[in-house]
């Protein structure tokens, strides 16, 4: 179109539009102006955490931002895990006990308790398959929240789970199951998209998985060889320091989701599901961007 400058290339109009929405971003949030402090310095300020958490959530990915996102998704399946439990007496990101409940209950020809451990165990299989359709959709189109909006349908979920909870709970006999479908989806949504991200090396509701990988490193840490020419046995202590922080901010979220859901209820998942949504919106804020631009 004349009169108006074009891109140079694909990587400039990208560029622009990450420019964009940075700016877009930061008209969101309030302006303070510290006294000694022009407003220049103050926006620059702000471009700080957008640049980080675009960094943690986005496309191009590092092991620091893998860590730190795995980190605090584990610390939101423990609080979400241990709050459901409260719920429906039953944890949903547990598929070795569901699967295991399966295969005691056709034994004992208990077939309702049966159906609802496959329900379950298709929820999960659902999220998992849900986050590889969304991430690949997006890599397609070179989305920079192929990773992100993931995460975004996890929180809409959680903000269903918590605003419909309370109501939905006077029915025991349709919340309950409907309560175990929903987190036994998002439990799979959120342990894939982790390990999309991280190529199958960190899963943050796979507790099994982490204590088991923890005990080989500490079996490496302390094995002591009198032969003199064998190889050396060597510890990962980054690894270690990594499974054991997702072992413990695991329990931290636990515990606190189970005390804010025993004090007041279901809305104790909104704070969790803002936490998915402040992971995610600088992704889906760039992507958004981008489309406006080309309208």
């Amino acid at each position: 179109m004349k009169g108006r400058l074009q891109p140079k290339s694909r990587k400039e109009l990208t560029h622009r539009n990450t420019l964009i929405a940075e700016q877009n971003i930061t008209r969101l949030i309030p302006a303070e102006k510290p006294a000694g402090k022009n407003e220049k310095n103050s926006i620059r300020g702000c471009s700080i955490p957008i640049h980080f958490l675009r960094n943690l959530s986005g496309k191009n990915r590092n092991s620091i931002a893998n860590r730190q996102l795995a980190r605090l998704l584990a610390f939101n399946a423990g609080a979400a895990n241990a709050g459901g439990f409260l719920a429906v007496r039953q944890y949903t990101s547990h598929m070795t006990g569901i699967v295991s409940s399966m295969a005691d209950n056709l034994a004992l020809s208990n077939i309702p308790l049966l159906l609802a451990g496959f329900g379950s165990f298709l929820s999960f299989l659902a999220g998992a398959a849900c986050t590889a359709i969304l991430v690949n959709w997006g890599r397609r189109r070179n989305r920079q929240s192929e990773y992100a909006f993931p995460l975004f349908v996890e929180a809409a979920l959680m903000l269903c789970f918590g605003v419909m909870g309370a109501s939905l709970e006077q029915h025991r006999w349709l919340f309950v199951p409907a309560t175990v479908v929903l987190l036994c989806f998002m439990m799979g949504l959120q342990n894939a998209i982790i390990t999309k991200i991280s190529k199958a090396e960190i899963r943050t509701t796979h507790v099994t998985g982490i204590v088991t990988d923890i005990g080989i490193e500490l079996g490496k840490l302390f094995y002591w060889s009198r032969m003199e020419h064998a190889p050396a046995v060597a510890a990962d202590k980054p690894r270690l320091l990594l499974l054991a922080s997702l072992l413990g901010l695991f329990f931290c979220g636990g515990v606190l989701g189970a005390i804010c859901f025993k004090h007041v209820g279901f809305i104790a998942t909104v704070p969790l599901a803002l936490l998915l949504v402040l992971l995610a919106i600088v992704p889906v804020v760039d992507d958004l961007s981008e489309w406006l631009n080309r309208i």
